[in-house]
């Protein structure tokens, strides 16, 4: 049980110090081409391996070469975590892309256009009643 809280705790100062960086860090433009959030971070038990789940807000485009610059960085942000977090050894990052806004997005223009439309027909029937 110690361990798995000791995985949370590595997940979130993971997921903290890889958005300083991400802000801070990484010189490189191509990574601010669209929006980048850090939706959630999962590291395995023996802390030898870490996801990285982001939301990138843009162009698909921008979203494709946002991703292929997270992953040529990766080795860097690897490094840069060893170091600020101080751990024994540095897990391997790979970083996914998390569509799970953009569909939540999508669900909610679809539910307010269901809605504007109920409005309208009510609208409607009202008036043919009277």
């Amino acid at each position: 049980m110690t361990n798995g809280r000791r995985v949370e705790r590595v997940a979130a100062l993971i997921r903290r110090e890889m958005s300083q960086l991400l802000v801070n860090g990484i010189r490189d433009e191509r990574i601010h081409l669209g929006m980048v959030t850090i939706t959630n971070v999962e590291v395995s038990g023996d802390l030898q391996h870490c996801k990285v789940f982001v939301s990138i807000y843009g162009e698909e485009n921008h979203k494709n070469t946002v991703m292929t610059c997270l992953q040529t960085a990766s080795g860097f942000l690897r490094g840069e975590l060893g170091r600020n977090l101080q751990l024994r050894r540095a897990p391997e990052i790979v970083f996914l892309l998390d569509r799970g806004m953009e569909k939540g997005a999508s669900v909610l223009n679809i539910l307010d256009r269901l809605n504007k439309e109920r409005r309208a027909n009510e609208e409607g029937s009202s008036e043919i009643t009277k």
